[in-house]
């Protein structure tokens, strides 16, 4: 008879590195592997509990003495969308959609460099290769999918605007990672990803949009907070942003608790070696 033994997750500190979100400030993550049979309920789990994936990994950000990073989420069923949100909508109508697979492509790659070189020249990502980048894409063992937004010519020409990477939760779509053209910056295409996939969301029944993390103090992430029905995970538990003022991105010895009484409380899915259900198919995704 074969017999499969539990597998208990290992958590880690990454060293602390420049900050990419407040000048001045170290960083420093706590993280895990996601790999196995219980991947997907590991990433449901951990990211109602604030965590993020990339590629193969679960991470969360546990700075020695910051804790301005906060995960954020709309409520879908309460979103609204204000007067610009819809303004943006309308003139972004003539995008078309395409749910693919995690595969990378040598269009999207493309975009993607241009992305990067025109808005984050100086940034982490800034020298990743084609073969980085494939496996940013690919390199999932969730349930990944690759949104396209695609507009067509009168001549029938395909041009790619926009792609977002979103893994499926089992309480919602989750954005991993998105970029657009920058000659299109006008149309404000990111925001426009986040309108389009709570639409997308609404239509398959899931409860929330994860938008990854939001910093208040860093002028980059200000465009968050203009979602409505948007809360946060602030100690422990998920809450309206209210007023986004009320949030202080203030550092000091005692803002954040030790490693391991972060990682005694948080909760791991009930049985790490009981099989995995199949995934609840979802029209579109």
């Amino acid at each position: 008879m074969r017999h499969s033994l539990p597998t208990i997750p290992q958590f880690y500190v990454t060293a602390p590195q420049p900050c990419p979100y407040l000048a001045g400030r170290m960083e420093r993550k706590l993280f895990t592997a996601l790999q196995g049979e219980q991947a997907e309920s590991m990433n449901d789990t951990l990211s109602k509990q604030g965590f993020r994936r990339s590629q193969n990994v679960l991470y969360r950000p546990s700075c020695a003495d910051c804790c301005a990073c906060l995960s954020a989420r709309i409520r879908v069923a309460d979103f609204t969308a204000s007067r610009s949100q819809r303004r943006l909508m309308r003139r972004n109508r003539h995008l078309q959609r395409h749910v693919t697979s995690a595969w990378a492509s040598e269009e999207q790659f493309d975009l993607f460099r241009r992305y990067l070189d025109q808005r984050h020249a100086d940034g982490g990502m800034a020298d990743m290769d084609v073969f980085e980048f494939a496996a940013m894409i690919e390199e999932t063992p969730v349930r990944t999918r690759v949104l396209e937004y695609v507009s067509t010519t009168a001549t029938g020409q395909r041009n790619l605007s926009a792609v977002c990477l979103t893994d499926v939760l089992d309480d919602g779509l989750s954005l991993v990672y998105s970029f657009f053209d920058p000659d299109l910056s006008t149309d404000s295409l990111g925001s426009y990803m986040i309108l389009d996939q709570i639409a997308l969301a609404r239509k398959v029944g899931l409860p929330y949009v994860y938008l990854g993390y939001w910093v208040p103090g860093s002028p980059k992430m200000d465009y968050k907070a203009r979602f409505s029905a948007l809360e946060v995970f602030h100690e422990g538990a998920w809450r309206d942003i209210g007023d986004p003022d009320d949030f202080s991105g203030a550092t000091h010895p005692l803002s954040v608790k030790p490693i391991a009484e972060q990682v005694a409380n948080l909760t791991l899915p009930e049985s790490l070696s009981a099989p995995v259900p199949p995934s609840r198919p979802l029209r579109g995704l």
